[in-house]
C-alpha cells in the first residue's frame, strides 16, 4: 500500500485515518499545527528547528536552534504528557467533530480500544477544552436570537416535587444565535434580568436586532440595540410572527438536549460549560466537512492544557 501523506488524507476521512501509522499521524498533526514551518513552543521562532534522529531519540523530537530546547508537536497543547497514541487522538477528534449529537466516553473507549472509561472520559474533555469558545473577534451581528433553557436529567422517584422552568433543580443555559451564523452558549448560575442582559450586551453588537421570548428578564434590552427588541409570546401559543421567532436558538437547544439525553445520559453542572463549547463549535462549523471541522478543532488545541485534577469535583 502506498504511503499516506497529509495531502492524500484530505479531507481527512475516518476510513483513511483508521489506516494510518503512528508516524503518519504525527506528520499529519505537525502539518496541521505548523502549516508555515516548525514553531518552537518555547520561544515562538518559526522554521529554525532541526529534527533529532537516531535510535536514542524519541519519535518526532525537534531542537530549536535559537533557544536550544527540545520539543515535539504535542508540547504546549492538549496532547502534552498524554500516553495515548497520536493516531487515536486524531480518530477521537474526528469522531467527536462528526457526531452531530456527540459521542459518549464509553462509546469512544470501545471504538478506540482505550484501556479504561476514565481515559476516554478525560480524553473527550480535553477535546472539548480545545473547542473552548474564545472571546469573539467580532460581536454577533444582524438578527440575534436569545433563548434560555434548563439542562439536566429526569428527577428520581421519591425525591420530592420538581418544578419545570424557574425553580427547577436543573442547570440554566442561555444561547445567543446569530441568524445564518455563529452561536454563543454558556451555563448560567441563575437566569436573572441582570445576568441575561449582561450576557447579551457582552456578545452582541449595538447595531443588532434582538429576538427573544416573553420572559420578563429581557424587558428593556431593546434600548441597548439600534435594531430594537422583538418578542414572541409562547404562553399564548405564538411561535412565529413573520420573521420574529427564536426557532434557531430552540434548534440549538434541541441538539444539546438530545446529546445529553441520548449520548451522555448525565452531565454534571460543573462540566456543562464544556459540553456547550462542543455543541457550539459544531454549530459554528456546520457548513464545513467533517474533515475540515476536525482540522479546525486540532488547530484550536494550540497552547491549551487541561489537567485531570481540574476535571474532578
Amino acid at each position: 500500500m502506498a504511503r499516506l501523506t497529509f495531502e492524500s488524507l484530505n479531507p481527512l476521512s475516518l476510513e483513511q485515518l483508521s489506516r494510518i501509522s503512528e508516524d503518519e499521524a504525527r506528520a499529519a498533526l505537525e502539518r496541521i499545527r505548523w502549516p508555515n514551518g516548525t514553531v518552537c513552543p518555547h520561544c515562538g521562532v518559526i522554521g529554525n528547528s532541526v529534527r533529532i534522529g537516531g535510535k536514542a531519540a524519541r519519535p518526532g523530537l525537534w531542537r530549536c536552534k535559537d533557544c536550544r530546547k527540545q520539543f515535539t508537536v504535542t508540547v504546549k497543547s492538549i496532547f502534552e504528557d498524554s500516553r495515548i497514541p497520536i493516531r487515536k487522538w486524531l480518530l477521537a477528534f474526528h469522531l467527536i467533530c462528526s457526531s452531530k449529537k456527540g459521542i459518549s466516553a464509553l462509546q469512544l473507549q470501545r471504538n478506540l480500544g482505550l484501556g479504561s472509561y476514565q481515559t476516554a472520559w478525560f480524553m473527550a474533555h480535553r477535546i472539548r477544552h480545545a473547542m473552548l469558545q474564545e472571546p469573539l473577534a467580532s460581536l454577533l451581528t444582524g438578527t440575534v436570537e436569545v433563548d434560555e433553557t434548563y439542562v439536566g436529567g429526569k428527577p428520581r422517584k421519591g425525591t420530592g416535587p420538581h418544578k419545570r422552568g424557574r425553580g427547577t433543580r436543573k442547570t440554566p443555559v442561555v444561547a445567543l444565535v446569530e441568524r445564518g451564523g455563529r452561536v454563543r452558549s454558556k451555563k448560567m448560575e441563575r437566569l436573572s434580568g441582570e445576568n441575561l442582559k449582561a450576557a447579551v450586551r457582552e456578545n452582541v453588537h449595538p447595531l443588532a436586532r434582538i429576538m427573544s421570548d416573553e420572559l420578563a428578564a429581557y424587558k428593556g434590552i431593546g434600548k441597548h440595540f439600534e435594531g430594537g427588541h422583538a418578542l414572541v409570546n409562547h404562553s399564548r401559543g405564538e411561535y412565529a410572527r413573520g420573521d420574529v421567532h427564536v426557532n434557531n436558538a430552540e434548534s440549538y437547544f434541541a441538539l444539546l438536549k438530545r446529546g445529553v439525553m441520548g449520548a451522555f445520559h448525565h452531565v454534571s453542572a460543573r462540566h456543562l460549560g464544556r459540553y456547550c463549547d462542543e455543541f457550539s463549535f459544531r454549530w459554528d462549523h456546520r457548513g464545513t466537512s467533517d474533515g475540515e471541522r476536525m482540522v479546525t478543532a486540532l488547530q484550536k488545541a494550540e497552547g491549551k492544557r487541561l489537567m485531570y485534577k481540574q476535571t474532578r469535583p
